[in-house]
């Protein structure tokens, strides 16, 4: 009886941490940091948070219902955004329907929510790596603050789903397209903040049971909707972001055997359909941003394996037969660090610079997942532009 009770303990502690865990970084090697965190190396970076949290601190809430527009629906808690690329048409009076410009972003992002969202993420993620490096109550207590302002508060809370994001207007009666469903990417990275929080006395259990429901019906409309169904069925980025988000989600909210069910399927549905066996991606080489939509696709790749490895699956080590693998694609962006954007044979508009120091970051959370690629961390170490004030220091430590 005690045997089959301690296999029972073990066995409810092993999903608790599955469920629970820092899924995107170390929980352990940001404790190591902690520690040092007033040390030459980190004290910069630290110094940097506390006045990014300081300044949220001062700032207002974030709500969908702040919003000068409104969604069709005409429910005020409906998220809405407008498609990104998406303009005016400049051949009709009333600029109806909007025309495509990629990789132009349209200014008028700023009438809807999609920027709001994103300026709530991470202000929720700056103020829990705040109160965890320092310990201060009062950052704890807005992110709660925010948290419950977005997703909880009956006045002004979003509804759990999409059905209006990356609108077109003019086109398609204004629906929400399932492109669309990669706006809420940034909940992945806040969602994996929230951990940070729960030692904070401002803690309530009761609001985390919520903010799960919430969870749990908004991966429920991803996937039964038809834009989550279409989405699920991309061949690109989108479809990559895609089961990120469901993972994250579906752990969050206690799904644990969800999130596997993806993961199980994730190497020959999303690895080796998008990586050619030479690290091509050509799902993102027609675009006029080639090189940020690859590495772009692989950066949602990279976080999948992350989450996945706190869960005792190795994605980044497998191999198609014909040799497609996730360090196939990283090797072939690595080949153009340090040259210039006239190497790149695919169009890249604007931002090479940028795109590289992106890529350089990527390698260097694939070292930390795979400690064994040395190469990696040589090559960002050689070309990474390091700045003593970036948080990627307190977050991945002097390997960065």
């Amino acid at each position: 009886m005690r045997t089959k009770y301690c296999v029972f303990i073990l066995v409810f502690l092993c999903v608790s941490t599955g469920v629970e865990a820092q899924w995107l970084w170390q929980k352990e090697n940001m404790e190591s940091i902690k520690q040092k965190k007033k040390s030459p190396f980190y004290a910069p970076a630290y110094r940097a948070l506390i006045v990014q949290a300081e300044e949220e601190v001062r700032k207002g809430s974030y709500s969908v219902v702040y919003k000068k527009g409104i969604a069709p629906s005409g429910d005020k808690h409906d998220y809405v955004s407008l498609s990104r690329y998406w303009w005016r048409n400049p051949s009709t009076s009333n600029g109806l329907p909007y025309v495509f410009k990629d990789g132009e972003s349209n200014p008028e992002l700023n009438h809807y929510d999609r920027n709001t969202l994103g300026n709530m993420c991470n202000a929720v993620s700056t103020l829990s790596l705040a109160f965890f490096y320092s310990g201060s109550e009062k950052y704890a207590e807005k992110a709660f603050d925010l948290l419950k302002i977005w997703f909880l508060n009956s006045d002004t809370k979003m509804n759990p789903n999409l059905e209006y994001s990356q609108f077109i207007p003019g086109r398609d009666d204004s629906k929400g397209r399932p492109e669309g469903l990669i706006d809420s990417y940034s909940f992945v990275g806040m969602l994996n903040s929230i951990p940070l929080l729960r030692t904070s006395a401002h803690y309530s259990e009761a609001d985390e049971v919520e903010l799960k429901k919430w969870f749990s019906d908004f991966v429920h409309w991803l996937q039964v909707s038809e834009q989550g169904k279409k989405e699920n069925n991309a061949k690109n980025n989108h479809a990559t972001a895609y089961d990120a988000q469901l993972i994250t989600y579906l752990l969050f909210s206690g799904d644990e055997d969800g999130a596997r069910r993806i993961i199980r399927d994730f190497p020959t549905k999303r690895i080796f359909a998008q990586i050619e066996p030479d690290g091509k991606q050509p799902n993102e080489l027609w675009r006029t941003l080639a090189y940020h939509y690859s590495w772009y696709n692989l950066s949602h790749m990279v976080d999948v394996c992350a989450t996945a490895q706190k869960l005792g699956v190795n994605l980044l080590d497998e191999k198609s037969v014909d040799g497609r693998s996730i360090y196939g694609a990283m090797d072939y962006l690595a080949s153009f660090i340090g040259k210039n954007a006239s190497s790149w044979p695919y169009q890249q508009i604007s931002g090479w610079e940028a795109k590289q120091q992106d890529v350089c970051h990527t390698m260097f959370r694939i070292f930390e997942l795979a400690p064994t690629r040395h190469r990696y961390q040589e090559i960002a170490q050689k070309y990474a532009k390091h700045n003593e004030t970036d948080r990627w220091r307190l977050l991945y430590g002097e390997s960065f």
